[in-house]
């Protein structure tokens, strides 16, 4: 039988600061289970970041403790065929799946989403364009994909947010404040988990789903309910759908024979939306592997960039982990980083955004956005809240020398090289304010590392260390994401599940289906 206390010989190095013992000829179990042993040699970065992950308590599941839907589920079928139907947005021309596609990292590929009003509606990712070319949602579309493993809140200034943040949870242990009941008051509409929270609100929003020719002058509710009423065939929305079978859909995802008025409602739809996102869970990588003791799922530049990743700056390292921790690699919380801010903005007519603060009131969190997951990172670019970085390469320069990198990504005229603005007239002279608010939340930035309430260290990495940073980044993503046969089960059948003849058949730029 296997025995895991065999005697080891034992030599001890320092590796970015950290005294760890390096075993020699370790002794393990063998995964073929006939109970023979197999010797196991680590090098030496894999013992020093073994002993990283042991002290950070890094070798757990992410999905730990939660209950994940199962696609086939049937109310994650349901809403399955919900978030491809373009029947859900005011005038029926854009549907959840057209800024957050499966096949797109769960988003849609572009600095900025083009939401209403798309000159080819079923067209995702580069390609999609409106009438002027130019972008009217303000942030970065965030990915769906393991929304179930969020704790704390969502959107990118967390404007749906957990009270409690209570771990494993995804909202449901404690109240969550939305924009219809105010920060930090408990919206007692808002549903069981965060994510049903937050399925509310992109449907009324006139620039991403509604737009302002649908309910104009209405409040969120009464947008609402003229869509539940739309799929539902009563009331303001009766007949709006020339072919409408929903009511069976809804039937079968709850399991009720209720009639129309009193199972297609929005908290039903909502709830039918989350669990789909929810059942989108994407973990199984070879990060994970790794942790999981299959000591070949890294590869020895990866090794270097967790090694990287991990330590502190002071010791050698990029100290990502202090604001990308855990399994979900990201701790939930609102930092400034002064990436480049691009595009109409979120506040009102300035081409500037506050982020955090016009959800808090708190001048202090002026530029603070929440920190994203990593999870599946190589699939989700552009980063940033405004996408203004196409590469992880171009991240990972900013944070070596934050100030110098935005100075130069207007010098030269970078998001003229973003896929979306490279065709666009008169690219260079767009966002005129662009450089002096990027300049501000660079000084504000700055502000707080002088005054130490900054996570974010002066980096000083060389371009080999860029390199093995971005080779481990590039570990956290599940190979599933980029299979479409894998990914098969979460993609809207043009036959099944289409209720109303408004399901998002969805293309690239050359009609090739996602």
């Amino acid at each position: 039988m296997c025995n895991t206390d065999k005697k080891k010989n034992t030599k001890w190095i320092l590796v970015f600061g950290l005294s760890v013992g390096v075993s020699i000829g370790l002794q393990g179990c063998g995964g073929g289970g006939d109970g023979d042993n197999t010797n196991i040699t680590l090098t030496e970065e894999q013992t020093a970041l073994n002993a990283i992950v042991e002290r950070l308590n890094l070798a757990v599941s992410p999905t730990a403790g939660r209950t994940i839907p199962d696609i086939n589920d049937p109310l994650a079928t349901l809403g399955r065929k919900l978030f491809f139907s373009e029947s859900l947005s005011g005038d029926q021309d854009v549907a959840c799946a057209s800024c957050h596609h499966p096949m797109l990292g769960g988003a849609d590929a572009l600095s900025l989403p083009v939401g209403v009003n798309a000159t080819q509606p079923q067209v995702l990712g580069e390609g999609r364009v409106d009438g002027d070319n130019l972008p009217d949602v303000p942030r970065n579309s965030p990915t769906i994909f393991n929304m179930a493993l969020w704790d704390t809140g969502l959107f990118w200034d967390s404007r749906v947010e957990s009270s409690g943040k209570e771990a494993g949870q995804n909202g449901a242990g404690s109240t969550i404040s939305t924009p219809d009941s105010g920060f930090g008051i408990a919206d007692a509409n808002a549903g069981d988990n965060l994510v049903v929270a937050q399925a509310r609100f992109p449907v009324t929003s006139a620039e991403e789903m509604k737009d302002t020719t649908f309910e104009n002058g209405s409040n969120n509710d009464t947008i609402r309910g003229h869509l539940a009423a739309r799929v539902g065939d009563y009331g303001a929305g009766e007949r709006e759908l020339l072919t409408n079978q929903w009511l069976g859909a809804f039937q079968a995802g709850f399991n009720s024979s209720a009639d129309a008025i009193t199972l297609i409602t929005y908290d039903n739809i909502a709830i039918a939306l989350a669990e789909y996102q929810r059942s989108m869970v994407f973990v199984n990588s070879p990060w994970q592997n790794y942790l999981d003791g299959d000591t070949t799922a890294l590869t020895d530049q990866q090794v270097e960039g967790a090694l990287l990743f991990f330590t502190d700056t002071a010791q050698g390292g990029a100290g990502c982990v202090n604001c990308h921790s855990g399994s979900l690699f990201s701790d939930g919380l609102h930092h400034t980083v002064g990436f480049p801010q691009i595009g109409p903005g979120k506040n009102s007519g300035n081409d500037d955004d506050f982020g955090r603060e016009l959800i808090s009131g708190d001048i202090d969190d002026r530029y603070r956005f929440r920190t994203p997951s990593l999870l599946n990172i190589a699939v989700t670019a552009p980063y940033g809240h405004a996408g203004a970085y196409g590469s992880l390469d171009r991240v990972l320069r900013h944070y070596n020398n934050p100030r110098n990198t935005v100075n130069d990504y207007f010098n030269d005229d970078r998001l003229c090289d973003l896929e979306q603005f490279e065709n666009v007239s008169g690219c260079n002279s767009l966002y005129n304010t662009a450089r002096s608010h990027s300049m501000d939340a660079i000084s504000k930035l700055e502000d707080e590392q002088d005054d130490g309430t900054s996570q974010l260290d002066n980096v000083n990495i060389n371009g080999n260390e860029r390199d093995q940073l971005e080779a481990f980044l590039n570990a956290l993503t599940d190979p599933c994401v980029l299979d479409r046969s894998c990914m098969i089960d979460w993609i809207a059948d043009e036959v099944d599940d289409n209720p109303d003849d408004q399901v998002l058949v969805a293309t690239d730029e050359f009609g090739v289906p996602l």
